[in-house]
């Protein structure tokens, strides 16, 4: 009887403290500059890194510049590809970094409206307007280099790749089966 207490008190007492961490998520962010964003994402958006925003084409077969520059040696590129991957990827950077340091802006501007305690239903709607289509215009800049990209790879240069990105197997087969 009296583990059976001790056990029950335990387990109040983790109850309790598991609990308290799940409603204080958040906290800690307050003290962040721009409150929606970590450090690391706005190191992230200034620098054009991809951030995830193209895996719906990284993950479908669609090799990014970025990558494939990375493994050149490994995919057997010729001369002429690594200059066309290089131009890609130069592009998408020039493209990427203007729409991040927008996005961070538009970021900040959103936070100041709360922080200031000025905003409204109305430029609450605008910034987030103005927030999604840039957040929409940098997901495409990173998405169609992916496009280009996978346009100058030949089949066994993708098939190689997967297989590097752990994808796939040597063999072809997918690497993780994914379960419904």
């Amino acid at each position: 009887m009296r583990r059976l207490l001790l056990l029950a008190a335990t387990l109040i007492v983790s109850c309790n403290v598991a609990s308290a961490q799940s409603s204080q998520p958040y906290a800690g962010l307050e003290h962040r500059p721009i409150k929606a964003l970590s450090h690391q994402q706005i190191d992230d958006l200034r620098a054009g890194r991809g951030m995830g925003l193209a895996l719906a084409a990284e993950l479908n077969g669609y090799p990014g510049p970025s990558h494939v520059l990375e493994f050149g040696d490994r995919l057997d590129l010729t001369a002429d590809q690594r200059i066309q991957v290089q131009r890609l990827f130069d592009a998408m950077k020039q493209e990427a970094v203007p729409l991040g340091n927008k996005l961070v802006e538009q970021e900040t501007e959103l936070d100041g409206l709360f922080s200031a305690r000025v905003v409204t239903s109305e430029s609450l709607k605008a910034t987030l307007a103005a927030i999604s289509e840039t957040q929409a215009l940098l997901r495409e800049s990173h998405l169609k280099y992916h496009l280009s990209t996978t346009a100058l790879l030949d089949r066994s240069q993708m098939q190689r790749y997967a297989e590097l990105r752990g994808y796939q197997r040597p063999d072809g087969s997918e690497k993780h089966k994914h379960h419904h």
